[in-house]
């Protein structure tokens, strides 16, 4: 396997930037989207139970019927690919016993040897202290995806932007999603900058690693 370099990644990671400015002429090609949306199925979560479903929104007509729900910022309408990150909410055990399946059947095992992992997973965020927040729990889990996919889009040369300036419960009602168990968290815009983006040569602005890294 050939890896990535540390100078390859930190040349990609000072590259990428909150694009304001996309060129709607531009789509990200299919093989490419294909990897980021691996990277999307891919992306780590706390006991494995990716407690999400990430839409993707490439109809413009949707698109339009989102920007005025996301402080009309122009991202929404110009960017290739749209995503929107969601949560499903009051994970049951119905949830966990289809991670449970899943598990058995891609690692060619019995169900009844996942038993006490099922417990434990039950017992926290369906009936423990952690189910008092549950929704919260998989917000959080959700940032994990939107992190891995903006690295590996910059990895890819595509640019992203992601975006909590929206309103999420009316994002719910136009994609649906409340009859479906699931709510909007965050989103995030990927594309081609803009060659007349502004903010694609600014500097960046990050506190010295003194500050902010500390090892014990």
């Amino acid at each position: 396997m050939s890896l990535t370099t540390p100078t390859d990644l930190l040349e990609r990671l000072n590259w990428r930037y909150a694009t304001k400015k996309f060129d709607s002429t531009k789509t990200i090609p299919a093989d490419v989207w294909t990897a980021l949306e691996e990277s999307l199925v891919l992306t780590p979560s706390s006991y494995g139970l990716q407690p999400w479903k990430f839409l993707i929104i490439t109809s413009a007509v949707l698109k339009a019927q989102l920007q005025p729900l996301s402080w009309n910022q122009a991202q929404v309408g110009d960017c290739s690919h749209f995503v929107v990150f969601t949560i499903k909410k009051n994970l049951t055990t119905e949830h966990v016993d289809r991670f449970v399946d899943r598990t058995a059947e891609v690692r060619n095992t019995e169900v009844e040897s996942l038993a006490g992992y099922r417990k434990v997973m039950v017992g926290d965020v369906v009936y423990g202290a952690r189910s008092l927040s549950v929704n919260e729990w998989a917000t959080r889990q959700t940032y994990i995806a939107l992190g891995n996919f903006m690295t590996c889009a910059a990895l890819l040369g595509v640019d992203t932007c992601p975006m909590e300036g929206i309103e999420p419960a009316k994002y719910d009602s136009v994609l649906g999603l409340p009859e479906k168990g699931y709510a909007t968290v965050v989103a995030c815009a990927a594309g081609y900058r803009a060659e007349d983006d502004k903010y694609a040569t600014l500097a960046k602005v990050r506190f010295d690693k003194s500050e902010v890294i500390e090892t014990l």
